[in-house]
């Protein structure tokens, strides 16, 4: 069984970090410690297990950063390597365990990624507060290994329990959630980064009414621009995008104005009642106006910086860009305007409707109602084999014209068929 692994080491974390700045190959290529292995065919850790075919699995930007050595140092303990990498994976069902109840041999499933104390084998009354509230994605206990699972908190970063980059994985049954058949394979596909923003959306409380500006022009800043919609805020909403094609899916998706970064978004901000100041030195300042809620799905210095300056006194800006060190900021207006500052990661169960659901079925249930064309963020599909180009592809986004890219096992299948119909 092929699968695409990554391993890490000193020499080449100095490659990627120097030459891989300019080289794609010191990240991708051979020198990078990541590469196709043939691996043993996964068996089942137990009866509650399930044994998956991967029917595709999206690139996702945490992928890069950790194959550019750009994710945070103080996030390395909760991960193992090697790895095989991928987390965003829409599956289908070859066998199951002999406890397991919730899906059945054929099925199509969304799989949760994230690594709970339940998989674990841990007994319920040893699960950590995160998991006892059906939170898995910030376990607690993370950090800590178990018989037969390295530590790690998901899947694709878990020397343990292989990512969706290969052809068939395992999972616990916990983490898996059938897929609704009315859904079209593209959109289906992505439930894992939709979900994402739909649990950001949901945790923060977004008035209904309220003012957004969505800073980013990547799939979870798309994704973002859709929850929000999608769970029924009207309000006005600036999406931030750089290129003409990403203003034009940005308000497909719901956007009610784009703005390119600087004059344009400056321009948006006043319109909204701000004004500008110059203090003696540095940048300039705003007063009055602003956003109700910021979302930055980028993660920069300079992203949150425009996040902080940009906010309404006693709004909110929400992290979803995974920011690490980002180097000199100015917090003053966190405490001067009362701002709130909230980050997101992932998904579990939330309470939507007077349900408890996981994120997943709640996004299905969006997908399902299909009023926007979220299925269009597939821009790109390849085979395994060709990974070096679907890296390629989704780290140089200006030059492919890439949203969201798609990586299958072979070159077959309607998800690979429907977007070379489509002719991206």
């Amino acid at each position: 069984m092929r699968a695409l692994r990554f391993d890490i080491s000193i020499p080449r974390y100095l490659a990627a970090r120097s030459v891989g700045k300019w080289a794609d190959w010191a990240v991708f290529g051979a020198p990078s410690g990541l590469g196709l292995v043939d691996l043993p065919e996964p068996v089942l850790p137990g009866p509650q297990w399930v044994r998956l075919e991967i029917i595709s699995c999206g690139v996702c930007g945490t992928d890069l950063s950790t194959l550019r050595f750009k994710t945070s140092l103080s996030l390395e303990p909760f991960a193992s390597f090697p790895a095989v990498l991928g987390h965003e994976i829409l599956a289908r069902v070859i066998e199951t365990g002999s406890e397991v109840r919730a899906v059945r041999v054929g099925d199509r499933v969304a799989v949760d990624p994230s690594i709970s104390c339940e998989m674990r084998g841990r007994l319920r009354e040893d699960w950590c507060s995160c998991c006892a509230a059906g939170l898995p994605s910030t376990c607690a206990k993370a950090g800590e290994a178990t018989p037969g699972i390295a530590r790690g908190f998901v899947l694709g970063s878990n020397r343990d329990l292989l990512g969706g980059f290969s052809e068939r994985i395992v999972a616990h049954q916990s983490q898996l959630f059938p897929v609704r058949p009315e859904i079209d394979d593209l959109s289906v596909a992505l439930i894992e980064p939709l979900s994402v923003s739909v649990h950001a959306a949901l945790k923060a409380q977004v008035d209904p009414g309220a003012s957004v500006l969505v800073i980013g022009s990547g799939p979870i800043a798309f994704a973002t621009i859709w929850a929000l919609r999608a769970l029924g805020h009207a309000g006005p909403l600036v999406a931030q995008t750089k290129r003409v094609n990403e203003s034009a899916m940005a308000r497909e998706l719901g956007a009610s104005a784009t703005a390119a970064p600087g004059p344009e978004a400056r321009k948006a901000l006043f319109a909204t009642g701000a004004s500008a100041y110059k203090p003696l030195v540095g940048p300039e300042v705003f007063g009055g106006g602003g956003y109700g809620v910021v979302f930055d799905c980028v993660g920069s210095r300079a992203s949150l910086d425009q996040a902080l300056r940009y906010v309404a006194p006693r709004g909110r800006v929400v992290l979803l860009g995974c920011a690490g060190q980002v180097g000199p900021l100015d917090l003053a207006f966190v405490w001067s305007r009362e701002v709130q500052v909230q980050g997101y990661l992932c998904y579990g169960t939330e309470t939507w409707r007077g349900e408890r659901l996981h994120t997943y079925e709640v996004t299905q249930r969006l997908l399902a109602q299909g009023k926007a064309p979220v299925s269009k963020l597939v821009t790109h599909v390849f085979p395994l084999k060709r990974y070096r180009e679907a890296l390629a592809a989704a780290a140089h986004r200006r030059d492919s014209g890439a949203v969201k890219v798609l990586v299958v096992p072979q070159e077959r299948g309607s998800l690979y068929q429907s977007v070379l119909a489509s002719g991206s």
